[in-house]
């Protein structure tokens, strides 16, 4: 299975709970593909809908082409929770939360599902926001291809805790511990063309950007 972890194996996670949640929490993904035997890694958004991840854009994109050809891919999720300062410079790590997913993605034809999937997409970056805005009109589906890639082979893979440092640089005279990061929002910032008296919706006003804990062996 291409999704086994290998290295630190202790780490990995299989249950697709833990996959979900990740992929869940994240709203950029990296996609591996290779054309012609030349390597690319594209960063895109994404959604999933139950055991399928989407992705989307324009047609004339390169990635959606090739990938559009039943071609191999290879899809990450990492998700940054801090900063492991050890006592020594090799044992420094981060703690994290990362999803690889392995497959074959499929083109969306079925416009209910089109719908369904760019719905996801909105209601990913922000929930509340598809039941405001202007649906897509029949020409912009027209000019959005879907793709639809399941999570049959995906493994998650999670480092937590403290610096592991090696037992004789316990006693050295220099600090360690976790760096917490987080993704935060800021004040929003309305456009300069809004129309006079558009208040800021609720789902903006309380948005706060998804954050799970995660237990795992370090």
């Amino acid at each position: 299975m291409r999704s086994k972890i290998r290295r630190l194996p202790q780490r990995g996670n299989y249950e697709l709970q833990v996959i979900y949640q990740i992929l869940d929490e994240g709203l950029v993904c990296h996609v591996g593909f290779a054309v012609e035997d030349q390597p690319f890694v594209i960063p895109t958004a994404y959604s999933r809908v139950g055991d399928r991840l989407y992705i989307h854009g324009s047609p004339a994109s390169r990635m959606l082409k090739s990938l559009s050809n039943s071609i191999e891919v290879c899809i990450t999720v990492t998700l940054l929770d801090g900063l492991v300062l050890a006592r020594s410079a090799f044992h420094h790590s981060m703690n994290y939360r990362s999803v690889v997913i392995f497959g074959t993605a499929m083109i969306v034809d079925n416009i209910e599902q089109k719908l369904e999937a760019l719905q996801a997409f909105t209601e990913h970056v922000i929930p509340g926001r598809w039941a405001e805005v202007r649906p897509p009109s029949p020409q912009e589906l027209q000019g959005t291809l879907v793709l639809s890639l399941p999570l049959t082979e995906a493994s998650a893979k999670v480092r937590t805790g403290p610096p592991l440092d090696d037992e004789a640089d316990y006693s050295k005279e220099v600090w360690a511990g976790v760096l917490p990061l987080e993704v935060v929002a800021a004040a929003p910032i309305a456009d300069p063309r809004l129309q006079q008296g558009i208040t800021l919706p609720a789902y903006i006003q309380n948005y706060i950007p998804r954050h799970r804990s995660f237990n795992s062996s370090r």
